[in-house]
């Protein structure tokens, strides 16, 4: 299993740039639900830093205890964290990468400084206009990155948990609004709800079945689930 280090941050520290966010992202591939992304600033020369966040790494290698517990600890070590919730709707409307790209920009919003660096999983931010790289899985390499997929996780397992009461007999504390077998089932028994991406496409049968008019137009079709 690999390890995230601060490889990067302390390199980019080292060319002079003292407020690197990492930033990620979650809930792209579920067929329910917001696209919720996170930004962390670590203090990363300090030397007890890795010490002090071990366990950290790619949200979907821990358990839920292990998040929840990891969120805290991220919370308390971070100098600051920011998170951007983008909704089905918005998904829906502009597709999954936009979307995704807006949740990041709220999330380094949130924050009360902005950096002077971004590190982020995959993506790029055009027209922002902070230096930036984007690093094909950021949240297995840098402890930055990981630490705002936790970050990002946690947040969005909590407001789909609170969904479950408001849309009983869909499961979304369980499944969080992903293509599960139990998901497909309650799909299946009681159509989509408000909450579910009429723009993906796995939804397209359930949408049929219920007479409603499923628009393919964005990239958000393209998208048939299992990433965070």
């Amino acid at each position: 299993m690999q390890i995230p280090t601060l490889a990067v941050e302390r390199s980019l520290f080292a060319d002079g740039y003292h407020w690197i966010a990492g930033i990620d992202e979650v809930g792209r591939g579920a067929w329910a639900g917001p696209v919720v992304a996170a930004a962390v600033i670590l203090p990363v020369q300090e030397q007890t830093l890795i010490a002090d966040l071990a366990g950290v790494r790619d949200s979907k290698l821990l358990t839920p205890a292990q998040r929840h517990s990891l969120a805290q600890r991220i919370r308390a070590q971070a100098l600051t964290v920011g998170t951007g919730m983008v909704s089905h709707s918005e998904i829906d409307a502009h597709g999954i990468v936009a979307a995704t790209r807006r949740a990041m920009l709220l999330a380094l919003a949130a924050l009360p400084f902005q950096p002077d660096y971004l590190v982020i999983d995959a993506l790029t931010l055009p027209g922002c206009p902070i230096a930036q790289m984007a690093i094909i899985h950021g949240d297995a390499r840098c402890l930055s990155v990981a630490a705002a997929s936790i970050i990002a996780k946690v947040t969005r397992d909590n407001w789909m948990v609170g969904q479950d009461s408001a849309y009983p007999g869909y499961g979304f504390a369980q499944h969080k609004g992903y293509g599960t077998r139990a998901h497909q089932s309650a799909l299946a028994r009681l159509g989509p709800t408000t909450i579910h991406r009429r723009s993906f496409a796995p939804l397209r049968h359930y949408l049929s079945a219920q007479g409603e008019h499923c628009d393919t137009s964005s990239d958000a079709s393209l998208i048939s689930g299992g990433r965070e």
